[in-house]
């Protein structure tokens, strides 16, 4: 979130903002905000000066034993003190709740590079790699494509689970594996430190990292527990370091971690009505990056190239666009994402999500550094290295052959136990 701070001192930043995301409601709330504000640190002062108004009757008091004589006057001013300070302070709790309220909804400060837009129709397109393939027969859908090379089973995943979930087997199963395998040593090749990660969150925690309308709207409640399946890894890298002080030497910090993740809403199948698109589980390997503000940008732009990189390796074509204000939610600064290509669908879909989220996870969460005897928010930012079963949809896609097998990209034959080509079976 925003520090209350920065609020105090760049309202019409804040106001500006909100107008450039369009969320024109919300542009009420920072003024109403800074008026509780207000009264809010009233409230203290005068919390403080009735404490300290206790402390010195009470010494008196003290002393008046002391010398043997009457303090039935001191103690008829002292009496009502405690219920005074019990009354503002539930008034300071009101305010407290209330400005928490308003902190924990009003968007990043986007950069001035974002584009201005309603939605996913506006996004920019940056720059596109690759050769668009032809085919000289008809693509069938990654899904039936799954099911004809006996390398999955969406029926009876949905039987025993519900829609939006799958069995892999087989080939396409370990190339499930090798998607993992290959990002992960292209990221610790690039200094990344691998990371395994807790699957579960408590509220407190994710509350640091995430839209809170996501807890309705995406993340799976463990019943009676404060627990929470995790959406992506990036979560629980960055909540790792709540209530920190990091060392400045240590930034910046570079993550990268492969999980399961877990999401309540899967939106539109499309064209295909079965498959691992879309889904409620699903695996992926994350980068995750903590650094000094000045280094964000710079930094961004690198974990962007990444991911770029694997997917030129695969030699998928695709290309990245700059999210624009309309379709950015509220906790990134700036986003990429990159689309891969979908020969049957003829257009562009999403894999990856490339975020800077500056210092708005920082603040909620409370990690901080050291700098030249001061403390300041860090920058966190994320990106997805490989989701694997979207990078699965491309690579069926568009290495499909007409004989119904499907080719191995060359760079993950050496995790596919030289498998080259997937066959029916």
């Amino acid at each position: 979130m925003l520090s209350i701070k920065f609020i105090r001192e760049h309202p019409e930043i804040v106001k500006q903002n909100l107008d450039k995301r369009g969320d024109l409601q919300k542009i009420t709330w920072v003024d109403d905000l800074l008026a509780k504000d207000s009264d809010y640190r009233d409230l203290l002062q005068e919390s403080e000066q009735l404490r300290h108004k206790r402390n010195i009757i009470t010494d008196e008091i003290n002393q008046l034993k002391k010398q043997g004589k009457d303090i039935s006057e001191k103690i008829a001013l002292v009496k009502s003190i405690p219920e005074d300070i019990k009354k503002i302070e539930e008034r300071i709790k009101e305010y407290q709740d209330k400005i928490l309220f308003y902190l924990m909804r009003i968007p990043n400060i986007m950069h001035e590079s974002v584009p201005i837009g309603k939605d996913s129709n506006d996004n920019i397109v940056v720059r596109t790699w690759g050769k668009l393939p032809k085919f000289d027969f008809e693509l069938k859908s990654h899904g039936e494509l799954i099911e004809e090379l006996g390398c999955g089973n969406f029926k009876k995943a949905a039987e025993v689970a519900g829609t939006g979930f799958y069995y892999l087997k087989n080939e396409v199963a370990l190339l499930d594996i090798a998607l993992q395998r290959f990002a992960l040593d292209f990221l610790m090749k690039k200094g990344f430190i691998f990371t395994e990660v807790p699957y579960m969150l408590n509220r407190k925690a994710y509350e640091g990292v995430t839209n809170l309308d996501d807890f309705e709207n995406v993340m799976y409640k463990i019943e009676n527990n404060d627990l929470y399946m995790i959406a992506t890894s990036e979560h629980p890298l960055v909540s790792q370091y709540m209530n920190e002080v990091v060392d400045v030497q240590q930034l910046p910090i570079m993550m990268c971690s492969v999980s399961p993740c877990f999401r309540r809403e899967i939106g539109s199948h499309g064209l295909d009505t079965r498959g691992i698109f879309r889904v409620h589980q699903f695996n992926k390997v994350e980068q995750v990056v903590i650094c000094k503000p000045e280094d964000s940008w710079k930094l961004h732009e690198e974990i962007q190239k990444n991911s770029e990189e694997l997917f030129q390796k695969l030699k998928i074509p695709h290309r990245v666009v700059n999210i624009c204000t309309g379709d950015i939610g509220i906790i990134a600064a700036k986003k990429y994402d990159i689309e891969a290509w979908s020969p049957r669908e003829n257009k562009y879909f999403e894999v990856t999500s490339a975020s800077n989220c500056t210092a708005y996870q920082a603040v909620r969460l409370n990690i901080r550094y050291d700098t030249k005897g001061e403390r300041d928010y860090v920058h966190t930012l994320n990106n997805t290295g490989i989701a694997t079963s979207r990078a699965l949809r491309a690579i069926l896609e568009n290495y499909q052959q007409k004989d119904g097998s499907v080719k191995v990209p060359k760079v993950l034959y050496k995790y596919m136990n030289g498998i080259k080509s997937i066959q029916k079976r």
